[in-house]
């Protein structure tokens, strides 16, 4: 496949990525989280903001490697 196809295949499912798992994230926190208080809130905030890093950056290393020789 070549680089050019990766990264429209990789725009494409970065942004399907990043609003699944924001509505994800709302839903999970909106019922177990919101109004727990301070202790529980800070940590899931933190934990849901950085939780979607790892598999965007191995999308990002898939889209960027070189095409076969």
């Amino acid at each position: 496949m070549k680089m050019r196809t990766r990264k429209a295949i990789g725009t494409f499912a970065s942004v399907l990525f990043i609003i699944v798992y924001a509505l994800a994230m709302m839903a999970v926190g909106g019922v177990l989280v919101v109004g727990r208080g301070m202790a529980f809130e800070l940590p899931f905030y933190i934990v849901a903001g950085v939780g979607w890093l790892p598999v965007i950056m191995g999308l990002i290393r898939w889209m960027s490697k070189p095409d076969a020789a």
